[in-house]
């Protein structure tokens, strides 16, 4: 059938409607064309005469062909989005209570201030205050700080009652608090020297230091023990800052509020235990022959009779255990990073530990320990025993022992990860560069060393073992001596 070309030029929907047809079907039915275009004719003589006055409309005529939506081609409707109100859910600087009443407490910290001359409380009467704010009564020094009393030496009832009333806007936990206290303004962290208030306050007002008195020297060397041990401890990501998530995960406020009621320091062995300190400090003078709180590679190879091998204590001096942008002077250990290898050489099973000591066996710093890195440290091993007299086991089924002992997920490469899983990392280490402790392992019984690894229960660390061993030598060596020096 033919179409005018006239109607089709005169017709836009004809011919998208045609078009439309066209691509959607193989052919397309003449009556359905002839029906549109008789439509459309009618359409155009009703429009000429309404365009002449006077001439009546035209009566409609039905169409049997029924009205026919509109096809949109090729076009996407996009509906506007449904707004949803979400709760809040992340909080963190702790999640707000409704029940707390601050005014209460700014009235009873009001009240306690009038007990004091002119309303103004020094960093002894800040322990009244602090437990009246709901704290643990070592928080008085950095609460004291914080209202400006290291400025004045004392604090107002204003001062002090503005910058609580700005925390208790801002702060909802009390590691947000506490980190809110010790930081420095603007900083959502805590740095080293941030927690020398907080412990030099310790080492003057708590009853089971009070010897320390006596002993200013030990002040400072007291301090940088206790703050090594919190940074080992809490500072999970070698940043060398303490963040408020780090904070929470740890157990450092609680220790910190056991400190008002255990009078015997040495109780308290995470973190501030003295005869932990008198340790640490004793094997650091040992080998510090000089005395200038600095230890060569030299010196540090005469520890434990000469227990590491050259290799590894090269690795501690390399920088490859420095944490965030510390700068380690160059073949100089110092008494801070000694705190650290200590530890971690006394205690191979703690998480830090376990990252110190792979840190030292990943010589490319490619987070795996390869075959080449593992044969490089234990070829010294090798060399040793055979001074001895000792046959050492052949690198390849050394190999197969220790791969059966990690049981890591890749094959032939050791990571991070697998130390931590398999719980038999000292053993792992001492294979590699502790060669005293390796021969001691061969020796055991490995029933006895399955049951270690099967032990849940509540034992003391191997470090707070090490640490209670090594106080009762020092403190028998020290009587003999005195006994000596009698006679």
């Amino acid at each position: 059938m033919m179409i005018k070309e006239n109607s089709l030029r005169r017709d836009p929907d004809l011919r998208g409607e045609l078009a439309f047809l066209a691509r959607g079907c193989d052919f397309v039915l003449p009556s359905r064309i002839k029906k549109r275009q008789k439509s459309f004719q009618q359409a155009q003589v009703q429009n000429k005469q309404e365009k002449k006055p006077g001439t009546p409309s035209p009566v409609p005529l039905k169409s049997a062909v029924s009205p026919r939506p509109l096809v949109t081609v090729n076009k996407v409707l996009i509906k506007a989005p449904v707004s949803i109100n979400i709760p809040r859910f992340y909080f963190p600087k702790g999640l707000p209570s409704v029940c707390n009443n601050h005014e209460e407490t700014i009235a009873r910290i009001e009240a306690s201030f009038t007990e004091f001359e002119d309303e103004r409380a020094n960093i002894y009467e800040m322990g009244k205050i602090a437990k009246v704010c709901g704290c643990p009564l070592y928080w008085k020094a950095p609460m004291f700080n914080a209202a400006g009393g290291e400025r004045t030496g004392f604090v107002s009832v204003h001062s002090f009652v503005a910058m609580w009333r700005q925390l208790l806007q801002s702060c909802h936990d009390d590691a947000a608090k506490f980190l809110y206290l010790l930081a420095k303004s603007s900083c959502n962290y805590l740095e080293q020297e941030d927690f020398i208030p907080l412990l030099q306050d310790v080492v003057e007002t708590h009853p089971g230091l009070t010897f320390l008195k006596d002993a200013p020297e030990f002040h400072s060397r007291y301090i940088t023990t206790v703050i090594q041990r919190i940074f080992y401890m809490v500072n999970r990501s070698w940043s060398g800052k303490i963040t408020l998530t780090e904070m929470r995960k740890s157990n450092f406020l609680q220790t910190l509020a056991l400190l008002e009621e255990e009078d015997d320091i040495n109780q308290i062995t995470d973190y501030f235990s003295y005869e932990h300190f008198y340790v640490i400090y004793c094997k650091f003078w040992e080998l510090d022959t000089d005395h200038d709180l600095y230890i060569s590679q030299k010196d540090l190879a005469r520890y434990n009779d000469q227990a590491l091998s050259t290799r590894i204590i090269e690795r501690i001096f390399s920088g490859a255990v420095v944490r965030g942008n510390e700068a380690q002077k160059e073949g100089q250990l110092s008494y801070a990073d000694f705190v650290w290898f200590l530890i971690a050489e006394e205690d191979k099973r703690s998480p830090t530990s376990i990252e110190y000591w792979f840190r030292c066996l990943d010589l490319d710093g490619d987070g795996v320990l390869s075959m080449y890195e593992l044969e490089y440290f234990y070829e010294e091993q090798c060399e040793r025993m055979e001074a001895m007299g000792i046959e050492p086991l052949p690198f390849h089924d050394l190999l197969c022992q220790m791969l059966d002992l990690v049981k890591p997920d890749g094959d032939g490469r050791v990571m991070l990860r697998d130390l931590k899983r398999c719980r038999m990392a000292h053993v792992f280490y001492n294979t590699f560069f502790n060669l005293e402790k390796y021969l001691d392992n061969e020796q055991r019984d490995p029933f006895a060393i399955q049951k270690d690894v099967e032990n849940d229960g509540p034992e003391p660390s191997d470090w707070d073992r090490y640490a209670a061993e090594e106080y009762e030598l020092l403190v028998a060596e020290e009587s003999g001596n005195e006994q000596l020096q009698e006679g």
